[in-house]
């Protein structure tokens, strides 16, 4: 193995180092953050089990990658993935593990996963599938962490066991040859998705409790099969949840917990504590934060801010922009029926929350929003209301759609949008439908609310 010292010489070598074993967490965090998922819809339509990646400066706010597609994709098996997760080895590279699985047959048997070795996340390589074990059941939500006390790579995973799923645990030091199994966590009912973080010297091991749908989060002072506790229980935002996730907040002695719901209609959710022993969390409003388009089932990692850049410039920003209600954070401008509005995410066609923002076609200096899936169409105001319609190539047309983005009128953080044509009007939400009205300074704080917006990804 690479020595340590030898590999991290310099500075960046020293910001690479503080991030080694992934989850192994210091009271400072990362320089940013790079997320893992697939993607589903609620109607399917954005489906694709290959491995998608994103990235925060953060933690919060996310950039999808190669525009939302994915970057590498299975090529045996069952030909697609669920759950990956990205772990820094000790010699500073990457190793990528994920679910064996293309759909949502949760029947499948499978004893493998996908693994993928990576220097930078700018390329894939020794694509395989490893074999945790032999049992008649499956090997869901694979993740990893180094264990000092054995000098191994610990593969945590879910896997019927005594009659349930339970956290099962494999070692490695290669990711191609593995230990025999054996039960990591077994609280003695259903559990699944285990996700490992070590934080001032205390091993935390969330997980979750698949007979009510709620997280739960163990400890140890020790990561020894069978060592760990509980300690907090009922970690819920009100519906179903899965998928754990802890990141350290970018400053401070913060954490975010990630969570996701099980079904294509889920979405993510977050939490924020000071004291994860304590586990007092705190859900954030959808404002705090915005997950990629269809995501599902995030595995995040802490990277420097240097490879950050370096992922950007190899896959590239997205062409498309999303526009975020300020007062119904969970909810973003679309077009339906050539009608613009607001609707709770996510939602299908998915694509009809796309634009692009170009410049403005009646002053180059505004912003005209034109659809992503009916190119050429844009928003633009008749009768007050926004529609969605083909540019006709008038003066008219030009003018009713374009704006001028200005500091939001609720949040100056986020944006508002001043008709051009009629400058004392600003776009806004009205039972969810879009028009432009007079807002000015007396305008109500309800008002502002609905005239703001945040132009993200």
């Amino acid at each position: 193995m690479i020595s340590r010292r030898g590999l991290m010489a310099g500075a960046a070598g020293a910001a690479v180092a503080g991030l080694l074993g992934s989850k192994a967490f210091a009271q400072t965090a990362a320089g940013a953050y790079v997320m893992a998922y697939f993607t589903e819809s609620p109607s399917m339509a954005g489906a694709d089990y290959g491995l998608h990646l994103a990235v925060s400066t953060d933690g919060l706010d996310w950039l999808p990658l190669n525009q939302n597609n994915p970057v590498v994709t299975p090529t045996a098996g069952t030909g697609g993935l669920r759950d990956p997760f990205v772990l820094r080895k000790q010699d500073g590279r990457f190793v990528v593990l994920a679910t064996d699985l293309k759909g949502t047959d949760w029947s499948l048997q499978n004893q493998y996963v996908h693994v993928w070795d990576s220097a930078d996340l700018r390329g894939f390589t020794g694509y395989r599938r490893v074999k945790l074990h032999s049992m008649a059941t499956h090997s869901w939500a694979p993740e990893a962490f180094w264990d000092p006390s054995r000098n191994q790579y610990a593969i945590i995973y879910s896997a019927a066991y005594g009659g349930h799923d339970v956290i099962m645990v494999n070692y490695t030091t290669d990711f191609t040859t593995v230990s025999a199994p054996q039960v990591f966590f077994d609280p003695g009912h259903a559990t699944i998705d285990g996700t490992m973080a070590t934080i001032g010297g205390v091993n935390y091991l969330y997980v979750k409790n698949n007979t009510n749908s709620t997280l739960v989060g163990q400890r140890s002072s020790s990561l020894a099969p069978g060592s760990f506790t509980t300690y907090k229980t009922g970690i819920s935002p009100g519906r179903g949840v899965e998928a754990p996730q802890i990141v350290p907040a970018p400053a401070g002695n913060r954490w975010y917990l990630w969570g996701d719901t099980w079904s294509p209609n889920g979405r993510f959710f977050c939490w924020e504590t000071t004291d994860v022993a304590a586990g007092n969390w705190t859900l954030l409003n959808d404002r705090a934060y915005t997950q990629p388009l269809n995501s599902k089932h995030p595995g995040i990692t802490p990277i420097t801010a240097a490879e950050r850049s370096a992922l950007v410039a190899q896959w590239g920003a997205p062409a498309w922009r999303r526009l975020k209600s300020y007062n119904f954070p969970g909810s973003y401008v679309r077009h339906a029926n050539s009608v613009g509005r607001i609707d709770a995410y996510p939602f299908d066609p998915y694509q009809d929350q796309l634009w692009k923002l170009v410049p403005g076609l009646a002053d180059a200096a505004g912003v005209s929003f034109e659809s992503v899936n009916y190119p050429g169409r844009y928003l633009r105001h008749y009768n007050y209301e926004l529609r969605l319609a083909a540019n006709d190539g008038t003066a008219t047309f030009k003018a009713d759609a374009t704006f001028h983005q200005t500091a939001g009128l609720a949040d100056a953080s986020w944006s508002s949008f001043r008709s051009h044509n009629f400058p004392d009007r600003y776009v806004r939400h009205f039972s969810s439908v879009l028009r432009i009205d007079p807002l000015g300074s007396a305008s109500s704080t309800v008002d502002k609310q609905d005239a703001t917006f945040r132009v993200g990804y």
